[in-house]
């Protein structure tokens, strides 16, 4: 149990807390409990040692054990596989055997140490599971509602029982108890989230049982449950159904494991803390015996309770311990009002518990991120919904493994060129300052060979060779592994360019891949010394030296390197195509930063310091980002009541000085950075004529004080704007 950190205040908060869950749980554990085809006093069995046992052992300090969703709707499942009616003795009997060996089969995978399974169980495909297990019970228990009993089946079976329902057996005072409950509780949960409503609405509830109000209107209420502790005794083995129930029983423990894991998970990422895998499943294990033993149906992590308990402040298991000892109070001294709690009632409580499991956030979340996500859980929650919990899973997971394979298939490539001026070698695609080099082409494969996508590999590049090209250099640092057939075609490869005069090399990749080329045929070029530790190592190796030569030169190097869009360097290669807008949005912050109530000549220096705001930055980013301030001279002069012509002067100041920086560096850059000036101002001339005037007229007075206070600067100027372009 996690106990550091309690205080006298937090132990209290818990405690509270753990009562209010154990209220909470009388109602859903009852509703759960009658799904999974048991009498629902089972349910508040179930919420006593289980929970005292996760309170106790578990590595998890906000998590809450208990009956839940998903097991009840796996075992009430399996009671209409098996044709036994669902509160009979025969399910009374059956379902704690399923329980034992839920029970066994976890303390198999905790042995196992199964805990790192659950890495491969994706979110969309458990979100898609819990929300196709959730929606399905829901329709089983809307029939309860409308005046009859819970449907069976899969959705076509549970509609037909709705429909049925409501033209033979439907009760108009049932449907408004429930539908007022039902609604109390939705409204209550997004207008007062913390407050405990199902609590006052079973409270409510019973009261309309005590007056007599439902007998008068042929309103279901639960059976009475009697004061006392429930009996400890071993399940009876029935061998016609052992076969199904070891069967279905391993597949209720994969999803509480599953389920309980990716959600405590998520509670302890969210809140700072980790959990012992292997440790919890043990606990599972244990919980689930117990349960056995007291009639129970199986026991799983419950998301709302614990939800519920992060609302309330809960942090330490003690919450656990309180709700277990609150609900032994409960059956030892107060189960009288149970018998009089109408069902529709009931059911409403667990309907409005079901539907704060279904992942509507979640849903929307893919929707706006990962389309290809979304149909996995969309794959998942309609596999739940029509063809039952198991082939919905079987779905999801199959649609994962495809989606892994079509991703790994056609992982991301890229071809690298130089930027003048900086190290490195960087992506063509997303720096438009990168030029290719011109005997040389450099790829980038960002991810494993194998037999899905070598294909795509040979044909980009033999699709990138030109007359010009006398190597080919594979940044091959993101490739850990290849299996043969890649291997075979690397050969095939290998064997088609050097017929052209085109040597092939490997860089930058693990020692270990090495090894692998030696195990399947490539070990020559580890030989020839065409597997090397950098590119520039290839490149040297290849003949050709630094500085590298461009890909045409019939073109000047100003004239590639300006070439499409604007400029930009850490912003386009953090940013791509968003970098016009994420420069912008830069500004903004700036300005906003900016205290009217500050001293202004102090913030001014500080704005144009060498530090501050600009570190991290390029001088090429930087150079565009004074661009970018220049159209907000007035916002900043009206922020800072400082004249415009004073911050005009400080910002042409500014980008001259980068500018020399520069020219001295590669005395292309000058050029450079007057041709992105130039389609900046056309653009703005074009969309915004009269902030273009603006602009200008506020530089053209900015650089005449310059010139006026700094005769050095007129050379400057007159070689970076010309002299009439200003």
């Amino acid at each position: 149990m996690q106990l550091n950190g309690i205080t006298k205040k937090s132990a209290i908060t818990d405690i509270f807390t753990g009562i209010i869950i154990a209220l909470v749980s009388i109602p859903i554990s009852m509703g759960y409990a009658q799904v999974a085809g048991l009498p629902a006093k089972y349910g508040l069995y179930g919420s006593i040692f289980p929970i005292l046992i996760f309170g106790i052992l578990s590595s998890s300090p906000q998590f809450i054990f208990g009956v839940d969703a998903a097991p009840a709707a796996l075992v009430g499942a399996l009671l209409v596989t098996l044709g036994i009616t669902p509160g009979s003795a025969e399910a009374i009997s059956t379902v704690p055997l399923v329980t034992l060996f839920v029970g066994i089969w976890l303390l198999i995978l905790w042995l196992m140490k199964a805990g790192r399974a659950v890495n491969y169980i994706s979110t969309p495909v458990m979100g898609g599971f819990i929300s196709g297990i959730s929606t399905t019970i829901i329709f089983m228990q809307i029939p309860k509602i409308l005046g009859g009993t819970s449907g069976s089946g899969e959705i076509v079976e549970l509609i037909a029982h709705i429909i049925t329902t409501v033209s033979d057996h439907f009760n108009s005072a049932s449907f408004l108890l429930g539908g007022a409950a039902l609604l109390i509780l939705i409204v209550s949960k997004k207008l007062m989230p913390k407050l405990p409503m199902s609590v006052f609405v079973m409270a409510a509830g019973a009261a309309i049982g005590y007056t007599g109000f439902a007998d008068e209107h042929q309103v279901a209420l639960l059976t009475a449950v009697n004061t006392g502790l429930p009996a400890w005794k071993l399940p009876q083995f029935d061998s016609e159904i052992l076969s199904d129930v070891i069967t279905s029983s391993f597949t209720i423990a994969i999803v509480i494991m599953a389920e309980t894991l990716l959600a405590s998970n998520n509670l302890a990422n969210k809140n700072g803390y980790k959990l012992i895998n292997d440790r919890e499943i043990m606990v599972y294990a244990l919980g689930n015996l117990a349960a056995c033993f007291v009639g129970c149906c199986p026991v799983n992590g419950s998301v709302s309770r614990s939800s519920m308990g992060e609302q309330y402040g809960g942090r330490s298991q003690l919450m656990s311990i309180a709700a277990s000892v609150s609900m032994m109070i409960i059956l030892l001294f107060g189960t009288g009002f149970i018998q009089y709690l109408p069902v529709p009632i009931l059911t409403a409580i667990v309907i409005s518990a079901l539907l704060g499991a279904v992942e509507f956030d979640l849903m929307e979340r893919l929707y706006k991120k990962d389309r290809k996500e979304l149909l996995i859980f969309l794959a998942a929650f309609f596999g739940v919904l029509v063809f039952g919990t198991v082939y919905g899973v079987m779905i999801g997971v199959i649609l994962s493994f495809v989606t892994v394979i079509a991703r790994t298939a056609n992982p991301k490539r890229s071809f690298l060129g130089i930027i003048p001026g900086h190290e490195g070698f960087h992506s063509l695609e997303r720096n438009t300052y990168s030029v290719p080099l011109k005997e040389a082409v450099i790829y980038r494969f960002s991810g494993n060979l194998y037999f899905a996508n070598i294909g795509i590999f040979a044909d980009d590049i033999e699709s990138s060779v030109t007359k010009d090209t006398k190597c080919i250099i594979v940044d091959s640092g993101a490739i850990c592994s290849i299996d043969i057939t890649a291997a075979d075609k690397i050969i095939s490869l290998r064997k088609q360019l050097e017929k052209s005069g085109i040597e092939l090399y490997f860089a930058s990749h693990i020692g270990s891949l090495n090894d692998r080329f030696r195990q399947l045929g490539l070990g020559e070029m580890v030989q020839q010394g065409h597997c090397r530790r950098t590119i520039p190592a290839a490149l040297l190796a290849a003949g050709i030296k630094p500085p590298y030569e461009m890909l045409d030169d019939s073109i000047s190097e100003s004239e590639v390197l300006t070439a499409g869009n604007p400029n930009r360097l850490e912003f386009e290669w953090a940013f791509g195509v968003a970098a016009d807008d994420e420069f912008e949005k830069y500004t903004e912050r700036m300005l906003a930063e900016i205290d009217p109530e500050s001293d202004p000549e102090k913030q001014l220096s500080e704005l144009f310091a060498a530090k501050g705001v600009w570190d991290g930055i390029s001088e090429l980013d930087q150079e565009e980002l004074l661009e970018h301030m220049a159209v907000h001279v007035r916002d900043l002069a009206e922020k800072l009541n400082i004249k415009p012509e004073r911050i005009g002067e400080r910002i042409e100041r500014r980008k001259l000085n980068i500018a020399e920086h520069l020219r001295a560096k590669n005395p292309q850059a000058l050029s450079v950075i007057r041709e992105h000036n130039a389609r900046f101002e056309k653009h703005l001339r074009e969309h915004d004529p009269k902030l273009y005037e603006s602009l200008l007229r506020y530089r053209r007075e900015a650089l005449d004080n310059l010139r006026a206070a700094d005769p050095e600067f007129s050379s400057v100027i007159d070689k970076f704007y010309g002299e009439t372009d200003y």
